[in-house]
């Protein structure tokens, strides 16, 4: 009875090819920028105080689907266990942002450096040199714990699924008060410009909003169309809805950085290399505490993916609205969904392989 159940909640086609969606939404991208550069510009150009109206339109419907799909309820009884709950947040916010940042600034401020030359001019007109904004995109990538799809990897991964949706609803919680905050210090340790109304703006918009409208809405369908419809119907048409919108981000994101992949198509794998290093890192760091933790595996496998995991959506929004579609600190947030499903995946495996672990 057990394999059926998991054999239900496989990766939807979508999920399972996210990889290949990117690279040709990348390709997309570079074409309409090098055909049609004026496109993407007029579309940026629709905005209400430097928030970009197509942009945060695709962005919130990356994030409501997200968002209407946790049960908060479920938050109230993980204090009948709280050792998971506190494992995941001491990683997700006293570990995980520090590592990313001195990581990311070993690798692009240090190692690749001299791959990375040149100054570029971020939204509001600041002028930084370009290593650091790639490094930027790595801390908001790095500040934004847990993704929808780690769900579906503490699934794969036979785990406890009450932790990881509750470990999701935490953690949407704890980033509307710490995002905004450690972003801000983080992105100032790295010498970026800081426009702290935006950071706050974004942080409404993005996380606070659909975490609103998720949370109400969800309540009045159910109450509604009961559960089962809720689940089998909604979401079930709901989920892809994220994705594409995440897809036309990236589009009209790739639209600006098509001359500089197509001179410089290192730049991806540079930036990747530090992402990936992190992602393993977080990952053993909390399965190896989970084990000193003593936790089973169900409650470890979740734990340690969820600290690896990165809420994509969210970077990507912020980055866009802070340093604008054409930075490198947007191309970087998306190299973080190019490597996510591979990654993760692979981290599912090694999950699996040392189930024998824990008791």
């Amino acid at each position: 009875m057990e394999h059926v159940v998991y054999e239900e909640r496989r990766l939807s086609f979508f999920e399972k090819y996210l990889t290949v969606w990117v690279f040709a939404c990348i390709g997309i991208g570079i074409l309409l920028g090098k055909f049609f550069p004026a496109v993407a510009l007029i579309l940026d150009k629709l905005s209400v105080y430097q928030v970009s109206i197509p942009i945060a339109i695709c962005l919130f419907f990356m994030m409501y689907p997200i968002m209407v799909k946790i049960d908060f309820a479920e938050v109230i009884k993980a204090g009948k266990a709280p050792k998971p709950v506190i494992l995941t947040l001491v990683v997700n916010w006293c570990i995980k942002p520090f590592t990313m940042l001195a990581i990311a600034w070993l690798f692009l401020g240090v190692l690749f450096k001299g791959w990375l030359p040149g100054m570029e001019i971020v939204k509001g007109g600041a002028q930084v040199e370009l290593f650091r904004s790639y490094i930027a995109g790595c801390i908001l990538l790095g500040i934004a714990p847990c993704t929808a799809m780690v769900l579906i990897w503490g699934h794969l991964a036979r785990g406890n699924d009450g932790h990881t949706l509750v470990m999701v609803a935490i953690n949407s919680l704890t980033m509307l008060f710490l995002y905004a905050p450690l972003g801000g210090w983080l992105l100032g340790v790295n010498k970026m410009p800081i426009p702290w109304q935006t950071i706050v703006l974004s942080v409404v918009i993005y996380v606070g909003l659909p975490l609103f409208l998720g949370y109400y809405s969800r309540k009045l369908i159910i109450a509604k169309k009961g559960f089962k419809w809720f689940e089998e119907k909604f979401l079930h048409y709901l989920t892809p809805v994220s994705i594409c919108a995440l897809l036309l981000t990236l589009v009209l994101l790739f639209s600006f950085k098509g001359e500089l992949i197509i001179n410089q198509p290192q730049i991806i794998f540079l930036i990747a290399v530090p992402l990936f290093i992190q992602t393993c890192f977080i990952f053993f760091i909390s399965y190896i505490l989970a084990k000193w933790l003593k936790l089973s595996y169900r409650d470890a496998a979740p734990s340690a993916l969820v600290g690896a995991s990165n809420h994509f959506e969210v970077a990507i929004a912020t980055s866009t609205i802070l340093f604008g579609l054409s930075s490198g600190a947007s191309l970087a947030t998306v190299v973080g969904v190019l490597i996510e499903v591979p990654v993760m995946l692979m981290l599912v495996k090694i999950c699996l392989k040392t189930q024998n672990w824990f008791k």
